[in-house]
């Protein structure tokens, strides 16, 4: 499995992108980041998105990229997957007609560009040799971490934005997870608001990997808010995990 990092950070900021990870060029998980990180070949080349939950920092790539397609010449259907509430949320708030065209109609209402999928808590989608199964997680929102199998038994989970939570880790209790993307939003100092607006920090989520079994092979940390980013590095050394790394926008994870 490769996966690009196309955003990894916590919010927009100069120099730093929103949340984006793409798999096999095919298959996007959030989509912050698309079309500032990847060209027109490229944004043309994805075909699923499967979005965790609906904030901005998650989405704000969609309409762009329906756009570029239709301007493009060159159209394709993209499939736009998740859970009921999150593509609820996503149809009416954004793809509206009214904060940008609702491109499930255009060119037309037989053949919109874009479509929606929705899955239900655990009910697993195959594409492309993989298998997609949404899990919720606890936010301030509807969310769904996922987890992603290929075809030789190898699995990342992707949380998403998530705040501790016990029953997603009972969920996925006994699946050997050989890679973990997992946020870690904010410092301990702002210990209250992350858990207020479900989100890690380095503390709370060393916390969230003692409930593992068994613990990932590797552990990726993402959505760090980079006016802290300096302390949250330093405290996530110091939690003493060492199979733990955080991701950086533009690499490439293999599994």
């Amino acid at each position: 499995m490769k996966i690009k990092v196309l955003g990894c950070s916590g919010a927009e900021f100069p120099g730093r992108k929103p949340s984006g990870f793409l798999l096999d060029d095919k298959i996007l998980f959030d989509a912050g980041s698309l079309t500032r990180a990847l060209d027109i070949r490229g944004q043309r080349r994805v075909e699923y998105i499967f979005i965790t939950h609906a904030h901005l920092d998650h989405v704000i790539a969609i309409p762009f990229l329906l756009d570029n397609i239709i301007v493009s010449n060159i159209w394709h259907r993209v499939n736009i997957i998740g859970i009921p509430p999150v593509l609820k949320a996503i149809k009416k708030n954004i793809l509206n007609n009214s904060i940008w065209p609702d491109f499930t109609a255009i060119p037309d209402t037989d053949s919109g560009i874009v479509g929606f999928i929705g899955l239900k808590p655990e009910q697993s989608m195959k594409t492309d040799g993989y298998t997609v199964t949404p899990y919720k997680v606890r936010h301030s929102v509807p969310a769904a971490g996922y987890l992603i199998e290929d075809e030789k038994g190898r699995k990342i989970f992707y949380t998403g934005d998530t705040g501790p939570t016990s029953s997603t880790w009972e969920k996925l209790k006994g699946k050997r997870i050989d890679c973990l993307i997992i946020e870690a939003s904010f410092p301990e100092k702002m210990v209250k608001l992350a858990i207020k607006t479900g989100h890690l920090t380095p503390g709370l989520l060393k916390k969230e990997l003692a409930k593992m079994d068994p613990l990932p092979e590797k552990i990726y940390v993402t959505h760090l808010k980079p006016q802290y980013f300096k302390t949250i590095k330093q405290e996530l050394l110091g939690i003493g995990v060492k199979r733990l790394r955080i991701l950086k926008d533009g690499e490439t994870i293999r599994i």
